[in-house]
């Protein structure tokens, strides 16, 4: 009897069932967190190159535009996968139960005070490797043929008119400039992160290593990603607090997208 009941609800452990199992154990193969920081970048480049850039073209917009619509068409699927996670587990739409660092264990206002420390030190960092970036690019990635493909931080903008780049920020700022990195921290940080458990002291590097590699559509930029975003997934991967990194990485990107549309709309630059 025992025996044909083990049967049973092993063939009730559907496919389906069997991925959410795998998805949501408390540690995931190295092989398979590879692939779970890897697959979405180049799904990203392949929604840019066959259907974002192509349109941007179309309609003479930046391809800054058509990164931003390929982020989206990837990484909000991506959110609602988590969201699914969590429904399989707790009955309900949710990320709890599905990322970790979600407890808080510092206060408001010292969080904040951490996570803007870590935000000053990323936007700094990341403008200051920006020579390093162009050295790297003219090195070894000049082949790379996507529209303004470069090391500056600006080539995805270049070459378009002062009222096409207003409108370009206007409609990214929302996305690019922060919930697109946003659904980034809940993705890398909050879910595959605390989920490699067996390397130790080497999973924040592993985690910052391979998200910088899953920028594919900019792979010179890989050693400066490293520098600038590892001190914030180090304190979160440690301090078990998802928000410092929240803080960081799309208070950064919302501070330069903010900074560049004010200094546009100002004739700076």
């Amino acid at each position: 009897m025992d025996n044909t009941q083990s049967v049973t609800a092993e063939a009730e452990r559907t496919p389906s069932n069997r991925l959410v199992e795998r998805l949501l154990a408390d540690q995931h193969s190295v092989p398979l967190s590879i692939a779970l920081h890897l697959v979405p970048g180049a799904l990203i480049v392949a929604v840019y190159a066959f259907i974002a850039a192509p349109f941007t073209r179309a309609i003479g917009y930046p391809p800054f535009l058509a990164w931003a619509i390929a982020l989206s068409v990837v990484l909000f699927p991506a959110l609602f996968g988590l969201l699914w996670l969590g429904r399989r587990r707790t009955g309900r739409y949710s990320l709890r139960g599905v990322l970790h660092y979600l407890d808080k264990p510092f206060s408001r206002g010292k969080i904040a005070a951490i996570g803007i420390g870590l935000l000053i030190y990323m936007t700094v960092v990341s403008f200051s490797l920006v020579p390093l970036d162009n050295l790297v690019y003219d090195a070894a990635f000049t082949w790379i043929q996507y529209d303004g493909a470069g090391g500056s931080a600006t080539t995805y903008l270049d070459g378009y008119s002062q009222q096409q780049l207003i409108t370009t920020l206007l409609i990214c700022l929302p996305f690019t400039g922060f919930t697109l990195p946003l659904i980034e921290e809940y993705y890398f940080r909050g879910f595959l992160l605390p989920r490699l458990p067996q390397l130790g002291r080497w999973a924040p590097l592993f985690n910052t290593v391979l998200f910088s590699v899953y920028h594919f559509w900019a792979p010179w930029t890989v050693l400066s990603k490293i520098v600038f975003l590892f001190p914030g997934v180090w304190f979160v991967w440690r301090k078990h607090d998802l928000r410092a990194s929240i803080w960081m990485h799309p208070g950064s990107a919302l501070l330069a997208t903010t900074g560049g549309l004010i200094a546009l709309s100002m004739g700076a630059i």
